[in-house]
């Protein structure tokens, strides 16, 4: 995968001036419960966290993870069968892809090639964003992945959800109190297990959250393997796309929380708003869009 990425960011200028600039975002840190949470400072992402996701406005522009309608630098690489390794021309960390269907459709259900692209990207999570839980391209289906040690919530759950030798068999299945997680991201399912069969399990992630929420688009899912070879995967159901906060006014803030924000980095195009962020803000933002 370096040698894809390298490929890419010699080729492609746009992409190359975006992970560049990831060496001088800057980060402020909140302790709020368990959870370390970073706010980064990133004014690239304007792109995504100010995205306009109405049906019209989705109508009238072409649809950027379209083959078609990719800019020319932007190789793609078969991953699993019906998706393509994109590297994000607009990053959060230094590495970021976006995995598109190949196919034109709308951002709805579980993938549950999830599992499988988990297990093709050692090292990595790879997470969803439902259509009204922070996809700013909700009218195709699409994932991302990024290097897991970058997620606080992941690594608070794989230090709190250790399996113990006598339990690497079968199917796990834990909330946020199960793990004794105090984390103001809400409520969090965590599935567990150490066989093959991932991607039943991850079928059955609708059991542990609700099913509304996914027909609601409401839900972030990540999905990863541990060091150790365990396959994890996290629901969390979400009751708003935006808290009543986002805007551009006096006392809103440009914040619009996807997975990443959701797994504890929330990111803030604006200096404005990564300054004047306080831990009450997070918090609000935190309870207005989880459960």
């Amino acid at each position: 995968m370096l040698e894809f990425i390298d490929s890419q960011l010699s080729s492609w200028p746009l992409a190359r001036a975006n992970y560049q600039a990831l060496g001088k975002t800057e980060r402020r840190s909140f302790e709020i419960g368990d959870l370390r949470v970073g706010v980064q400072f990133n004014p690239a992402r304007i792109v995504s966290t100010g995205a306009r996701i109405d049906a019209v406005s989705l109508a009238a522009r072409p649809c950027f993870l379209c083959s078609e309608n990719r800019p020319p630098e932007q190789t793609p690489v078969d991953i699993v069968e019906g998706w393509q390794l994109l590297l994000n021309p607009y990053p959060i960390f230094p590495t970021h892809f976006t995995i598109a269907s190949s196919v034109h459709r709308p951002q709805e259900g579980i993938p549950l090639d999830m599992v499988e692209m988990a297990e093709k990207l050692p090292g990595m999570t790879v997470f969803f964003n439902g259509r009204h839980a922070g996809a700013s391209c909700p009218d195709h289906l699409h994932c991302q992945a990024v290097m897991t040690h970058e997620l606080p919530l992941m690594c608070l759950i794989e230090e709190r959800h250790k399996l113990l030798s006598s339990e690497t068999s079968g199917m796990r299945v834990a909330t946020a109190v199960d793990l004794g997680l105090d984390s103001p991201v809400g409520f969090v399912s965590v599935i567990v297990t150490p066989d093959m069969d991932g991607m039943r399990q991850l079928a059955r992630i609708e059991e542990t959250i609700g099913k509304k929420y996914i027909e609601e688009g409401l839900v972030n899912i990540f999905v990863w393997k541990d060091s150790v070879g365990i396959l994890r995967i996290v629901g969390v159901p979400r009751k708003a796309h935006r808290p009543s906060s986002y805007g551009t006014g006096i006392g809103q803030y440009l914040v619009s929380p996807g997975s990443i924000d959701m797994a504890g980095v929330i990111i803030t195009p604006r200096r404005d708003d990564f300054e004047s962020l306080t831990i009450d803000d997070i918090r609000r933002i935190y309870s207005e869009v989880g459960i």
